[in-house]
């Protein structure tokens, strides 16, 4: 039976991340990947048969607190998981800023296509430098990101810049949740921002000519490595993409790790 991917995530204010995370794990039952719970939301990559994701997102939705999380499904030829790890985090994504709803910030496929084309936009790049190595917008700018952590310090060092230039930044990540995250942040230092609605797995599923505006692969955090703009995995391996990268071993080690049955 044929594997398929989900991602999904939620910023919502959790009381008790320990009960959620309970109950997510009685919830997934054959599913294999990982959910990371914490008080400001959700942010879960699961990868199992149609129907067995079908069931939990079902179940899930069921709960009113989780209406409105968005699903997205790829299909692979690589099993990207090995075993389901749920887990209570400080962060859902550690960035190390508060989260705050941000207003106005999202953008269609079809709208960023007509944005990134603008003089007067900063398309920045709101991933690690090896996942913008492997693959980016065109004209995209690389923050020089190591950790997630690396991009809030990144910003506020050239906001004054972006700001005197009259420009505003439209900036993208993989499924949307570290935009989300910053963008109300970054609105606090004056910045007009916009953000890839659903990331760049959504412009790819919603824009079948979506090669002229992206050049090279999206790099996923799971087995399947890489990702083509048909959502189609490559053939790039994890040794490639930590080629050449300061803690490179480390990466490859950790991965290995993390997706290797126990």
């Amino acid at each position: 039976m044929p594997t398929v991917h989900s991602s999904f995530y939620k910023f919502f204010a959790l009381d008790d991340p320990a009960a959620i995370a309970a109950g997510l794990r009685e919830l997934a039952g054959p599913l294999l990947g990982s959910v990371l719970v914490a008080r400001e939301g959700l942010n879960g990559v699961l990868a199992g048969a149609e129907e067995a994701l079908d069931a939990f997102e079902r179940e899930l939705t069921r709960d009113p607190r989780f209406t409105g999380m968005g699903f997205k499904r790829s299909a692979c030829r690589t099993p990207p998981f090995a075993r389901l790890a749920i887990h209570v985090k400080p962060e859902v994504v550690a960035v190390g800023v508060p989260y705050a709803p941000a207003q106005g910030t999202q953008r269609s496929p079809q709208e960023w296509r007509k944005l990134i084309a603008r003089d007067d936009v900063v398309v920045l790049d709101n991933r690690n430098s090896f996942e913008y190595r492997l693959g980016r917008f065109a004209g995209a700018v690389d923050p020089g990101v190591t950790n997630f952590r690396d991009f809030p310090r990144y910003v506020t060092e050239h906001a004054a810049e972006w700001k005197a230039e009259g420009k505003q930044v439209a900036m993208y990540c993989t499924g949307g949740i570290r935009c989300e995250k910053t963008a109300a942040w970054m609105q606090g230092l004056g910045l007009t921002v916009h953000e890839l609605e659903g990331g760049i797995l959504n412009y790819f599923q919603a824009m079948p000519d979506a090669e002229r505006d992206w050049q090279g692969e999206c790099f996923v955090f799971d087995n399947r490595i890489a990702l083509d703009t048909h959502l189609q995995q490559t053939d790039t391996t994890a040794e490639q993409v930590y080629a050449g990268e300061p803690d490179g071993e480390w990466r490859l080690a950790r991965a290995k790790r993390l997706h290797e049955a126990i």
